[in-house]
């Protein structure tokens, strides 16, 4: 029986429509991923689902009794009650039973009658078990499990939620909704700010997790190991995809060309309705056989360039030195914690940089050191070559002007290649990322978090700069955004480090791996190792 049923439904709001008569079912065991572009509607899907949006037609059921875990990747847990603290308050019945039990108990060194002794025996073996029914033994088992895996230190447990950054919240937050152990899971981004280790317990968790599953992500082996269907919004539609994340790839890819045949066949259907309607106008001008003759066919629409064309043409006239970088002895440190020492590695032109390793080793640390937002704490230095230029994604993104449009900023910055490329050329590298001639006129501020991103991560390939520094550039984009990032970061001429958990992301861009292990060391490995 299905759980959860989405009928006829459409939503519009006031800049445009959302869905159109969707259909849609959530079955006890289902796994489904929900992809598509950023800003088309897979948020809204979930709220409708949640009851905080209201569909215009249409109608959502819940089956009664269906309990329902929902997680945002903003986060809104905050205030001084600490996450251990908050993940014990999860479960009321466990500690009514061990109060209850404590009374038991106290009731037995009172000294009680026989009659009193056999209601204390009685009541402490029904208390047993439901004590063991509620998990009463292992739940500060499993907090600890959870914690640990999602990589909360005793000093990240211990401090006020209000006090933990905006990822740590993002993390605590997921702790609560899997401790909940819900029916059914909505899962909005899960596993933005995790590090490999906790994206693989993460991955492990959900294949064993008995209910429900809705899970938006970019994250392409994240869905692959995850998810038995996929479910993408596209064009107002949702357009289901029995199977893992690669039989969507192939199943999408045979739709398409399917369309593309109808298309192909339409145009022709129109080419000679065309015809027909020029020469019935023509021949009631005048019935003369001279007049009868054909007209051309209706010129087909040239085929797109391919993305990779669109991209050199941009980088054609960005010069790049081969020598940008020197990293030599670098040790960093952070509230007194040794994060890394000895650390040295060159930047050369056309490098592509993966620094990987667990969260709170140092590997954002290393980057804003490199972007100069921070000194080195410990020893040794980084020298950049006279005239290279860089630029931070993190920094863009944080520094965006909601009130300036979106084709201003992609312009504005100083030596933008927008500045010496044509408009043409520019506006077909904006529409790679789906910026289109309306879009480039809208207010950031009037952007959704993906959107906003795509904007900062144009403003970074159109900077000029001769190295790129991303830090998680993944964490909300889109899949095609991400593989336009990936086509343009693999013909930038420059040189990109970039700190990612995203492994598909990594195989595909790096050339070059830091390690980072967690205790202090960095070596570096073969790209794919």
């Amino acid at each position: 029986m299905s759980w959860i049923r989405l009928k006829n439904i459409s939503k519009s709001y006031e800049r445009a429509t959302i869905f159109r008569e969707i259909h849609f079912k959530l079955t006890s065991g289902d796994k489904v991923g929900l992809v598509g572009r950023n800003g088309v509607g897979k948020t809204t899907l979930i709220k409708l689902i949640l009851g905080e949006e209201e569909p215009d037609d249409g109608t959502v059921d819940i089956t009664d009794g269906v309990t329902i875990g929902y997680f945002s990747q903003f986060s809104d847990l905050d205030g001084e009650t600490t996450i251990q603290a908050e993940l014990v308050a999860l479960f009321p019945e466990v500690h009514a039973l061990e109060s209850e039990m404590n009374e038991v108990n106290a009731g037995f060194v009172a000294g009680p009658d026989e009659v009193e002794m056999t209601r204390l025996v009685e009541r402490q073996a029904e208390l047993l078990e439901a004590q063991e029914r509620a998990g009463s033994w292992r739940y500060e088992n499993d907090i600890d499990t959870v914690l640990t895996k999602l990589g909360f230190s005793e000093e990240h447990r211990e401090l006020p939620i209000g006090q933990l950054s905006g990822g740590w919240r993002n993390r605590a937050a997921l702790a609560k909704v899997l401790l909940q152990q819900p029916q059914v899971l909505l899962m909005d981004e899960p596993t933005n700010y995790l590090d490999i280790a906790g994206l693989r317990w993460l991955e492990d968790w959900f294949q064993k997790f008995s209910g429900a599953l809705i899970v938006i992500s970019h994250d392409r082996q994240f869905l692959e190991a995850v998810c038995g269907r996929i479910v993408e919004v596209e064009n107002r539609r949702l357009y289901e995809y029995d199977g893992s994340f690669a039989n969507y790839v192939q199943k999408k890819q045979m739709r398409i060309k399917t369309l593309e045949r109808e298309f192909a066949h339409e145009g022709e259907l129109l080419a000679y309705e065309q015809e027909a309607i020029t020469n019935r106008k023509e021949l009631a001008k005048n019935p003369s056989p001279a007049l009868r003759r054909r007209l051309a066919k209706v010129k087909k629409s040239g085929s797109p360039r391919p993305v990779d064309l669109i991209v050199t043409d941009i980088y054609k006239g960005l010069y790049v030195k081969d020598e940008l970088c020197q990293v030599t002895g670098l040790g960093m440190a952070f509230d007194g914690r040794r994060l890394f020492e000895g650390l040295n590695f060159d930047v050369r032109r056309g490098d592509r940089i993966a620094i990987v390793g667990p969260n709170g080793c140092g590997k954002t640390t290393l980057l804003a050191a490199l972007s100069g937002g921070l000194p080195p704490t410990s020893s040794g230095e980084i020298c950049w070559t006279s005239g290279t230029t860089y630029v931070s994604f993190n920094q863009v993104v944080d520094e965006l002007d909601l009130d300036d449009t979106v084709g201003h900023a992609v312009s504005a910055m100083p030596d933008s290649l927008a500045f010496h490329a044509t408009k043409k050329s520019v506006n077909r590298f904006l529409g790679l990322f789906q910026f289109s001639e309306m879009d480039r006129a809208t207010k950031i501020g009037q952007l959704s978090g993906g959107e906003a991103a795509r904007v900062a991560l144009a403003q970074c390939l159109l900077s000029g700069a001769a190295v790129i520094i991303l830090d998680e550039p993944t964490n909300h984009l889109d899949m095609q955004s991400t593989q336009v990032m990936e086509r343009a970061l693999a013909h930038f001429p420059g040189a990109v480090l970039v700190v990612s958990h995203d492994r598909f992301f990594i195989d595909k861009v790096a050339n070059r791996v830091l390690r980072f292990d967690g205790e202090g060391g960095v070596s570096e490995l073969q790209a794919g190792v």
